[in-house]
């Protein structure tokens, strides 16, 4: 048995770790939902931000934009041109697909200062591209409402998970300390 922990002990250290940051940023982010209830901004600060993100963003590529907040659910109404065509809910907020990202990179950690440097570098990305994921998305939307499944529930996914492992890989290749102290 401790030949075989010895063996496989840099999967169970990655795995223990990954799953440790994982459980303390999502309980950290579930409380932060919590407690963002009923305040100012809503449904929530961050998601609240991705919206008028979105708004100002699509306003700079030419379409008249509003968003205002959903009577009946924790969203926000995404309308363009007149025309309700989206709604910004938290999910949307890219918030969970960072800490996905964080925890896997913390789990293959590096040297402090490579790493820190790679985890906010590697979040502002995934915020940014999320941003113009979520502007793209509005604009297919908007001009072909008919490809709704295709836009949502396939391409745009592909966008931000394919960058989210991406950069998974740019970072095992490059950067994490894979060196096998068996050999």
């Amino acid at each position: 048995m401790k030949e075989l922990f010895k063996k496989y002990k840099s999967v169970i250290k990655f795995i223990l770790t990954f799953l440790l940051v994982y459980s303390v940023l999502s309980i950290s982010y579930k409380l932060y939902l919590d407690y963002s209830q009923g305040s100012k901004f809503y449904p929530d600060y961050v998601t609240n931000l991705v919206a008028k993100q979105t708004k100002s963003l699509l306003e700079t590529v030419g379409y008249k934009a509003q968003v205002v907040p959903h009577p009946n659910e924790a969203s926000m109404k995404l309308i363009i041109n007149k025309k309700y065509v989206a709604r910004v809910i938290e999910g949307c907020n890219s918030i969970s697909i960072i800490i996905l990202f964080v925890s896997f990179i913390i789990a293959f950690a590096s040297k402090f200062k490579v790493t820190l440097f790679y985890l906010l570098s590697g979040c502002i990305l995934i915020y940014v591209v999320n941003l113009f994921r979520i502007v793209m998305l509005s604009i297919g939307l908007y001009n072909y409402p008919w490809r709704r499944e295709i836009l949502h529930a396939v391409i745009f996914p592909l966008i931000i998970y394919g960058l989210v492992f991406l950069l998974w890989m740019f970072w095992v290749n490059r950067f994490a300390n894979l060196k096998n102290k068996n050999d």
